[in-house]
């Protein structure tokens, strides 16, 4: 590979929550989306691309570290990710790269800290929003916009956090004035709704502007750029000038609850009594996700013009990613977690760099290679751990990715990507909101063809053959003639959950083997 000249640009855009079912459905007459079609054109497309653990924080300790849930120690919400363990834009930064954070990182438990300091992570610069959305952005609209402030009060939907009871400098109680705003904005406290205020006050909107600067003063400098949208999270709220975008004809119905008429354990559960198209506007709800798709499009527009005017486009390595699926009432159900349909697990995953050869790419993939991918096209050696020998210490590799350059770079499924493709890729979910008990765990091998899930805690199977049932209605996981795949893939599972083990966690690591 014919590395490019300094300045040197990565970008590394992610939204949250967006499964790649929903963004290859809105290129069906639902809504455009030119400037993911110019990404897209660009670059190579993994149509096959999984989230390690379906929701927030695992799946982007996994992007950052290049490692699985057990090395990362990040195996559900709630943990923090250490900053021991090495993550790539920490690489970046030692190799003399600026590097900067605009938007969602939940490195730090969110409930913790309004505030916290992920300088630690690696990152230059830090323009943090979370899904609370208090901080930095809800200040800003205070100063800026006071006329909106209260509006955008009204959206802050964590209020469970102790640090909104004693608020900044003033020591103020943020949730009362919080509440009084939802009292006066009462469609904020919806799943679904209309912001109450313009595209350009925008959470989304403030992501794009500090990211769009930090491109625009970067000099001679090589750059990273970690852009990170809130949206489409639900609640599912874009800015009310991109709603009419949508052809709402033309949105399809949710697929069938594959669960209802025969459940296994696990889904014959109060919580599933009755599917959740049965009692909710679907069809709205879907009509405002895909209105976001068509805010956060317009969005990667502005940043790819701020590259192009500072130069940096065509010589860039461009990702787009997100952290997990939203299943959006289809086998009715909203949401990720432990429910592992496609829509919950698959997630769209571009990367476009200089010489790529655009086009689909059918290879398995995950987020850990992500940063394998990077440190490979940055020319920066991925971190390796100490192991102690009679002859001495030696270097083992660490990463549990692997770069998709190969493919980025040559023609689609051949070659060294061919070569060096994965078999299946091993996806887990741990304590959910719902419950803390292996209950609500799940473990997935996902093959080209299959899918097979066991439930914990005599949660039961799912098996699915997606080339004849891409839509996951018949579980094969109890029928007699399919029990040699069932067995088969039961043993790849077990294998792949002892696998997540190696190479070894660098977390308080001395040397491996050492006394």
């Amino acid at each position: 590979m014919t590395r490019p000249t300094a300045p040197r640009t990565i970008v590394l855009l992610m939204v949250d929550q967006l499964a790649a079912k929903w963004l290859e459905r809105a290129r069906e007459g639902i809504v455009e989306l030119p400037n993911f079609d110019a990404l897209q054109a660009e670059g190579a497309t993994f149509r096959n691309a999984f989230s390690t653990n379906p929701v927030c924080s695992p799946s982007r300790a996994s992007i950052a570290t290049g490692l699985a849930n057990v090395s990362h120690g990040v195996t559900e919400c709630g943990y923090d990710l250490d900053p021991g363990v090495p993550t790539f834009m920490r690489g970046l930064q030692e190799a003399g790269w600026r590097t900067g954070a605009f938007g969602k990182l939940h490195h730090v438990t969110q409930l913790e800290e309004l505030a916290p300091d992920y300088t630690v992570y690696g990152y230059d610069v830090v323009a943090n929003t979370e899904d609370l959305r208090a901080g930095e952005w809800i200040d800003w609209v205070e100063r800026e916009h006071p006329e909106h402030y209260e509006a955008a009060l009204s959206t802050v939907w964590m209020t469970m956090s102790e640090d909104l009871l004693d608020y900044g400098p003033e020591h103020v109680d943020l949730r009362a004035r919080i509440l009084a705003a939802q009292e006066r904005f009462p469609e904020s406290t919806e799943e679904a709704y209309e912001l109450p205020f313009p595209a350009e006050v925008s959470q989304t909107a403030w992501i794009t502007d500090r990211a769009c600067a930090f491109l625009a003063e970067g000099g001679e400098r090589d750059l990273f750029a970690h852009i990170s949208y809130v949206q489409p999270h639900n609640p599912f709220a874009p800015p009310a000038e991109f709603v009419d975008r949508v052809d709402v004809d033309a949105i399809p119905e949710p697929v069938p609850a594959e669960w209802a008429e025969r459940p296994i354990p696990y889904f014959a559960q109060e919580r599933y009594r009755e599917p959740s198209y049965a009692n909710a506007d679907w069809r709205r709800q879907r009509q405002l996700y895909f209105a976001d798709l068509a805010h956060l499009d317009h969005e990667l527009g502005r940043v790819r013009r701020a590259l192009a005017e500072a130069g940096r486009l065509e010589g860039a390595l461009f990702l787009f990613t997100s952290d997990h699926g939203e299943l959006l009432h289809d086998q009715g159900l909203l949401g990720k977690w432990e429910r592992h349909y496609d829509p919950c697990i698959r997630v769209p995953l571009v990367v476009a760099a200089p010489g790529a050869v655009p086009g689909p790419r059918a290879e398995l993939a995950e987020h850990t290679d992500i940063a394998a991918t990077v440190y490979d096209w940055a020319g920066v050696e991925p971190p390796t751990l100490p192991q102690h020998t009679r002859a001495g210490e030696r270097r083992l590799p660490m990463l549990h990715g692997r770069s998709l350059l190969p493919s980025v770079l040559g023609a689609p499924g051949g070659g060294a990507a061919e070569a060096s493709a994965r078999d299946a890729v091993y996806i887990q979910s741990n304590n959910s909101h719902v419950e803390a008990r292996p209950s609500s765990w799940a473990r997935t091998v996902r093959t080209e063809r299959f899918r097979f899930t066991y439930f914990p805690d005599g949660g039961g199977e799912q098996l699915f053959d997606l080339v004849a049932d891409p839509d996951e209605q018949h579980n094969l996981a109890a029928d007699p003639a399919w029990r040699s795949t069932r067995d088969e893939l039961f043993a790849r599972l077990t294998e792949l959950i002892i696998a997540e083990g190696f190479p070894n966690t660098p977390r308080e690591l001395y040397r491996i083997g050492a006394w």
